[in-house]
Order: C-alpha cells, then structure tokens, then sequence
C-alpha cells in the first residue's frame, strides 16, 4: 500500500482540458500556472495537504499553503488529486528511434569501432517525434535520451518533453558518457573489455596532457580517434557520470574496480545481479537504474535476476534509479515503480526513483526532481496514486505550460470508434 489517502469521486480528465487548453498553444514559453488544492508530494520535503504549487515564467515561484495566486495566473483546481514531480526516465532513446526496424528513423546507435565517446545525440533529436505525446500523456516530462551499443556508445543528452525545436527540448547536452560491459562488449571476452576501457582512458589523459605533440605528431599511437579523447576529458574529471550498462555481479565488481582506479562518477544501468554485490555498490556510492520487472535470466550474466532488487538495494544503502528501458513505452514508468513497491521498495523511495534520484545521478538536482521554489514547473497532477493501473494523468505541466495530453493512439481509437455503417460482409 501506498499511504495515499482515497482519492475522491474523478472528474473527467476531459472536462478540464477542454477548460484549460482552448486556444492554448501545446509549448507556449514562460506561462505561469498555479495547481490548487491538490496533495502535494514535493519529494524534496513535506506531503502538503491542499496545497499550492505557483510557477512563474516556468519556474516554481512557491509551494505550500496560503499562497497568493496573482491576477491573471491560470489556475488549475487539483482539490482531492496527488501532485508530483514530473516522471523523470534515465533509460531510453525517446527522440532518437521512431520505427526500430526502418534504420532511417534510429539515430541512437553509430556503427564501427566499439570506442564511440565523441558521438552526440544531440543532433539526432527528433522534437516531432510521435513518442512523445503518448509518453507524456502518462507523466513522463524528462528523460535522458542515450545511445547505445559497442564499448563506449556516446554521450546522452537530457531533454524535457515539450518544445517545438531540440534546442528548446534540451536541459543539458551531454550530460553523461554511456558505455557496456560485458564478454561482447570489445575483444570477445571480460578481460578484453576491461583492457580497452583501461587503455581509452589512459590515452585520454596522456591526450591531455601532451595536446601539442600529438598534433605535431611526436607521440606514439593512441588506441581512439582524438575526438574520442577529447570526450573522455569530463568523465575524466568527474563533471559528468559513466553509465555503465552491465549485469552479472562479477562483472559489476570489475566495473566499480575501474571506476575507483580513475576516480570516475559511476552509474550502474541494470544491474540484474547488483543485489548480490548491494554492500559494494553501496560503498562505492554508485546509483543503479534498473527495471523492476526483470526477474527472469534474459542470458547467462543475468541468472540472478529477482524482483526484489530495487528494495534489496535500497536496504543496503544504494541509492536506486528506476528506468523503463523502453523508448515506444517509456510511460510504463509508473508501472516499473508500483512493481517494485509491490516487492518491498518504499512507496516515498519509488517516488524519488522516477525523480528526484535521476536528477542528483545526472547533476541536475537543482533544477530537477521536486517541487521546491527555483526548480523548473513540471509536474503531474494525478487522479490517485501514480503507481496505480487505474490512476490517469490529469493534467502535465512542463515549464509551466498545460500540455495537451492528446495522442496519435487517442486519435485512432476515436477514429475507428466513430466509424458508422454496417461492417461489410465476407465473401
């Protein structure tokens, strides 16, 4: 059970679109907003019961009781309703796949050498995407649009769900250096993939720091093209994590052994076995994004998958991610969410999973993940407890702006649902 109180008698989502978006513009800039009412679950602080959320020029002006709604401010009644932050998915190439099986429409994935650190997703985005309606339509609002593929697949880029052109999509453009580890991942073997990752980031600090004989061609060979080099500077650093796609508890060991040599900021993607190593993850303070709903060995690095890995983990102190690993249905996010509650995970640390957690991993926390004053206005007003199957999302608001909920699946159920006439007999 979640805690949340019943929610009263729902008021049809439509009705108060149909008040809320006429003559709306679906992305309008700067639009202030102020949700009433509702319980309010900030993340960050308190359960504020009939409270307030303001956001001015898209950015949360306060939150709390006897709040002062200007003149003019459009307002949103969300009395006996659960606000949230907006859904936040770390896992997924939304933006970036349209038809999996037409290559024209994947732009998430560079073929050739397994070293890809200087591929960009960011040209890729596709802000006409027909994803991402239906996904935000369930509450989704952020997502880290990643590549994949290889060794090191490239580097992710952060975007909210609204805007006409990806320069307006995006929160932050590169924001993570995505890579995998596993027997396939270069060289055919563990070790193979262990050695190469070495070796790249060993050139990329000799890279660094001899820049001018490397390019008068006084240096011996480099195992990556410099671009590539060049990328591995802020992962490097620490300015911007290491996603590292791995799964058996071994391999998940290796992993965090690198990371330690080099001083990396680590997150584990996955982590089918991570509950095994739980102490060790724990103490080396890396995150985990996982899928809840993996519980069965989908190959022979994940025989230890079990449904209780999200609440395993966060008992032992790890903070837990938790990602759809979908693109066409990222908006199963609750889903993964409600399930891991089901399994033991806290309903407030389920909550932060699909929040505020992939905001801190991805150092965007202070913009991102709760509703607290000077954080971006996007948030969700539900019809109950999100992690529900019966609870709907009422009404989106990313940056301030009531975004339509309408969706090319809504349209095509409408479509065949009004089609009138006989159904023509078979001959």
């Amino acid at each position: 059970m979640s805690g949340l109180d019943r929610v009263p008698g729902r008021v049809s989502r439509w009705a108060i679109l149909v008040a809320l978006l006429a003559g709306l513009p679906a992305n309008a800039a700067g639009q202030d907003v102020a949700v009433t009412g509702g319980t309010v679950y900030t993340v960050g602080g308190d359960v504020l019961e009939g409270a307030t959320v303001l956001v001015r020029d898209g950015i949360i002006a306060a939150v709390g009781h006897d709040i002062e709604v200007p003149a003019g401010v459009r307002t949103l009644d969300a009395t006996g309703r659960v606000v949230t932050p907006g859904l936040f998915d770390a896992t997924t190439s939304l933006c970036l796949v349209e038809v999996g099986m037409v290559s024209s429409t994947v732009d998430a994935q560079l073929e050739g050498d397994p070293v890809r650190a200087a591929f960009d997703v960011v040209d890729g985005i596709n802000p006409r995407s027909v994803l991402i309606p239906v996904n935000r339509a369930a509450g989704l609002t952020t997502v880290l649009s990643a590549p994949g593929g290889g060794l090191i697949a490239g580097q992710a880029a952060i975007i909210d769900l609204a805007g006409s052109s990806a320069d307006e999509m995006i929160v932050r453009s590169r924001a993570a250096m995505v890579a995998s580890y596993s027997a396939g991942a270069a060289g055919g073997s563990r070790g193979g993939a262990s050695m190469r990752l070495r070796e790249v980031l060993d050139d990329a600090r000799f890279w660094r720091e001899n820049q001018a004989a490397f390019s008068a061609g006084r240096t011996r060979e480099l195992s990556a093209s410099r671009l590539d080099l060049e990328a591995m500077g802020p992962v490097l650093d620490g300015e911007i994590p290491l996603i590292v796609s791995v799964h058996r508890a071994s391999d998940i060991e290796a992993v965090l052994r690198i990371a330690d040599e080099y001083g990396l900021d680590l997150v584990i993607s996955g982590g089918s076995e991570a509950w095994m190593v739980a102490d060790r993850i724990a103490a080396a303070g890396a995150p985990v994004i996982l899928k809840p709903l993996t519980n069965s060995p989908a190959g022979f690095d994940r025989l230890g998958s079990r449904f209780d890995n999200a609440a395993l983990l966060d008992r032992a102190g790890v903070d837990v991610i938790i990602g759809s690993f979908n693109s066409h249905n990222a908006r199963w996010l609750v889903l993964e969410a409600g399930n891991a509650v089901r399994f033991g995970l806290p309903w407030d640390v389920a909550l932060r999973a699909v929040t505020l957690a992939p905001a801190r991993a991805l150092g965007v926390a202070d913009r991102y993940g709760s509703l607290e004053p000077g954080k971006v206005g996007n948030l969700v007003v539900w019809t109950g407890d999100p992690f529900e199957l019966s609870t709907e999302a009422e009404a989106v608001v990313i940056r301030g702006v009531i975004t339509s909920l309408d969706h090319r699946q809504l349209e095509l159920f409408r479509r065949y649902r009004e089609l009138g006439g006989e159904r023509p007999a078979f001959k």
